[in-house]
């Protein structure tokens, strides 16, 4: 029997392309499943958007093999948007590089820039894939906490009692996943200062800025930031395009050509109608965000008082995609807490401890279903 790479002995199948294969076997039985867990929305792209790919699958070379670095029309789309929505000023040539969704880029950055050894600081809570990201380029995870108590943002003096002489790439988000924090610009250049003082490349992962948000903020709106730090961005979220796997990342373009190094050897470019949809998507005027959020924070109220119904305590300042959520006083366990929702209720719920030890007794729901089934979901709690 062939054996598998040392490299899976220290990694685990994503928690949701497990737990999501166990929510269909019982939505196979007949079980009437409620997923409020992923974060996939659910709305639809702009008709604008799904007339730009119909119109581009005509063009002559729509089906070849497209550029590495993406269209020139899509980066420089890209940079008007960060323009005109952060006033980000980047050059589209050498700063932006437009990837299949930001997970990829998370891959692309530890695989440019980390050495078998190096340190990773990494959020807890935070998104996983950064860990498994990490372990699987071997390099060491050094977690960072962030707590309730500190508005779920770093200890800077704890921070700095680290050995941080091996740590090469420090991982962040604001808007936070999975907590909704907003973070600020002075938590930025706080970040940034940190970076170039112990020579560390600062990312911060950005997909969540317009759900929710009424001060959207990039961390390249930090004078001086781009000589420490890359920005992941991704259309998924703020245009409904989570399956089209269209992201970028922005910043240093030293950086950014390192990236490049490993992507051309990973792919062979993105389908042009793909790109032709993104443009269409990041050249959307406001009123796009505004109403995604009329529906968002519909869903939002509904989906706070669901929580309350489960004896939970919501984190009121949260903004993005989810609602985070304190278990009830006396629950101990958050993974047995959902899955008694799941089986009792057939309502699926992420509990707080994939993202790290910090988000043990908490939950968190996505706003990716539709007001009548979180009305449903609040009806089944409260008979």
């Amino acid at each position: 029997m062939i054996q598998n790479a040392k490299r899976l002995d220290i990694i685990e199948e994503y928690y949701f392309s497990s737990k999501l294969r166990e929510v269909r076997l019982l939505a196979s039985e007949g079980k009437p499943i409620i997923n409020m867990g992923i974060g996939s929305p659910d709305l639809r792209p702009s008709q604008a958007v799904i007339n730009a790919v119909s119109l581009a699958m005509q063009e002559e070379n729509a089906h070849q093999y497209q550029s590495y670095q993406g269209l020139p029309e899509l980066r420089k789309a890209m940079a008007n948007f960060y323009q005109n929505n952060y006033g980000v000023d980047l050059n589209p040539t050498t700063e932006i590089l437009p990837l299949m969704g930001s997970k990829e880029g998370i891959m692309h950055i530890s695989l440019a820039f980390l050495n078998e050894g190096d340190q990773v600081l990494i959020p807890n809570p935070g998104y996983p894939t950064y860990t498994s990201v990490t372990n699987l380029v071997g390099a060491v995870p050094v977690y960072y906490d962030l707590k309730e108590t500190n508005n779920w943002e770093p200890d800077f003096e704890a921070l700095e009692k680290l050995d941080l002489s091996k740590v090469k790439i420090m991982w962040m988000g604001y808007p936070h996943m999975p907590t909704g924090a907003r973070g600020s610009l002075k938590l930025f250049e706080k970040l940034v200062a940190f970076a170039k003082k112990y020579n560390i490349l600062l990312i911060n992962d950005n997909p969540y800025s317009f759900v929710l948000n009424d001060n959207p903020m990039s961390l390249l709106q930090v004078e001086g930031a781009k000589k420490v730090a890359l920005e992941l961005n991704s259309l998924s979220k703020t245009f409904n395009m989570a399956g089209w796997r269209v992201g970028m990342v922005l910043g240093n373009a030293a950086c950014i050509d390192a990236i490049l190094k490993v992507k051309s050897n990973m792919d062979s470019g993105m389908f042009f109608g793909i790109q032709k949809g993104a443009i269409a998507a990041l050249n959307s005027d406001k009123s796009w965000f505004e109403s995604m959020n009329v529906i968002y924070n519909r869903r939002r109220v509904l989906t706070e008082q669901l929580a309350e119904k489960l004896g939970c305590e919501v984190y009121k300042e949260g903004v993005g995609l989810f609602v985070w959520a304190k278990l009830p006083e006396g629950i101990t366990s958050a993974e047995k807490f959902i899955d008694e929702i799941l089986y009792e209720k057939s309502i699926f719920i992420t509990p707080g401890t994939i993202f790290g030890s910090n988000g043990e007794g908490y939950i968190r729901f996505a706003l990716c279903v539709n007001e009548e089934k979180v009305q449903e979901a609040i009806n089944r709690i409260t008979n």
